[in-house]
């Protein structure tokens, strides 16, 4: 008898309790994370390496990998860019191809004319320790021709997962019992050791390496046994630099039957009273539909906003229900909402960003003297 092929869409039941706990669930450091995800989800070992590794191969999660607060080890922030119409794809595809520092790349629209609205391509960069992100964004602005870029860099980190299919089913307005706890952005020095473990430990997980194990090889590629890879790993945990062990999937681009995680991506600019951005913060990121949430300073060409939030959805009208609860929530406990505005996602695409000083070294010196070359 020929085998039934294995289900890869996240709409399979069996695929929907992996992603459930897989995507976002996995905090800080595991030794086993599929041992973890094969125990909340209830569903033997064998069943979630292969359903993880079918789905990895089908396209379906696009990354498994242990996620960095990166904040921790580098300078980031969010970059808005003013780049001419007939050169905006151009440049967002020198962003994902050719350029490391950048991590999720965007073109954002908005349903008004408002200010900012001519800001269409939105990027994050990292740079290394020691690094300005301006220096790098003048470099790009220089490439690419662009006419302005603002950066917005975090004062406060408020949410920062995933969980698309969780999301699904949550009902508007729905938060935990009390306000998140804000992350600030402080950078945190490693020795050698600990940058060889973080080095060898951050990559992508390839098909192959969807196992029971899977930080055995990275171990050995760090130069370390495994006990003491996952005690260096344990301390990452508490110095605060990792985020979780996630499965991301593929959200953007439909999978190769069609199917769709999220149609719409939307960024909620809100601004309140000065002094109030970290309540504030605190107030929206509890929020369980956020999936990152943020205290970023717009300035003038973005209303002043100061606490924006990212949120993904399937029904464009759900999505701005779940931000009106928001607005309603934040007025309700005495924080008045003084501009607020949504920036709706297109094309995107999102990588992990590159820290390495040598990489930086190497990319800067390729690119000296270039200018307008796209």
């Amino acid at each position: 008898m020929i085998a039934e092929p294995l289900p890869t869409e996240h709409t399979d039941s069996i695929n929907a309790k992996i992603l459930e706990v897989s995507e976002d669930q996995i905090k800080g450091f595991h030794r086993h994370p599929f041992h973890f995800v094969a125990e909340r989800s209830g569903l033997p070992l064998e069943t979630v390496l292969e359903r993880i590794q079918g789905m990895l191969r089908a396209g379906v999660i696009r990354r498994v990998r242990q996620t960095l607060l990166a904040n921790k080890l580098a300078d980031g922030g969010l970059v808005a860019w003013k780049i001419p119409g007939d050169k905006i794809d151009a440049a967002f595809d020198f962003m994902v191809k050719e350029d490391p520092f950048s991590g999720h790349v965007v073109l954002r629209s908005t349903d008004r004319e408002v200010s900012g609205s001519d800001f269409k391509l939105w990027t994050t960069i990292k740079v290394p320790q020691g690094k300005e992100i301006s220096e790098h964004a003048d470099a790009l602005k220089r490439l690419l021709g662009a006419e302005e870029y603002i950066i917005m860099q975090p004062r406060g980190i408020f949410a920062l997962g995933v969980g698309h299919v969780r999301r699904k089913t949550m009902e508007i307005g729905d938060k935990s019992d009390e306000p998140a706890e804000m992350i600030t952005p402080d950078i945190v020095e490693l020795d050698q050791e600990e940058w060889d473990v973080l080095v060898a430990m951050k990559r992508d997980l390839t098909p192959d390496e969807i196992v029971a194990e899977p930080w055995l090889a990275r171990a050995a590629e760090a130069g370390v046994s495994m006990d003491r890879f996952c005690e260096v790993a344990e301390g990452f945990d508490r110095k605060g630099i990792l985020g979780r062990f996630s499965t991301f999937l593929e959200h953007v681009k439909p999978s190769q039957t069609g199917v769709r995680v999220t149609k719409f991506n939307a960024l909620f600019h809100w601004r309140v009273p000065e002094g109030m951005q970290q309540r504030a913060g605190s107030e929206v990121g509890r929020h369980h539909i956020m999936t990152h949430a943020y205290w970023r300073e717009g300035g003038p060409r973005f209303g002043n906003a100061n606490i924006m939030g990212v949120v993904h959805g399937t029904d464009k009208a759900r999505v701005l229900e779940h931000k009106a609860a928001i607005d309603r929530h934040l007025e309700s406990i005495g924080i008045p909402v003084l501009y607020t505005n949504v920036f709706w996602g297109g094309r995107s695409e999102i990588k992990p960003s590159e820290i390495s000083p040598k990489v930086y070294a190497e990319w800067h010196e390729k690119y000296r003297g270039q200018s307008n070359i796209i």
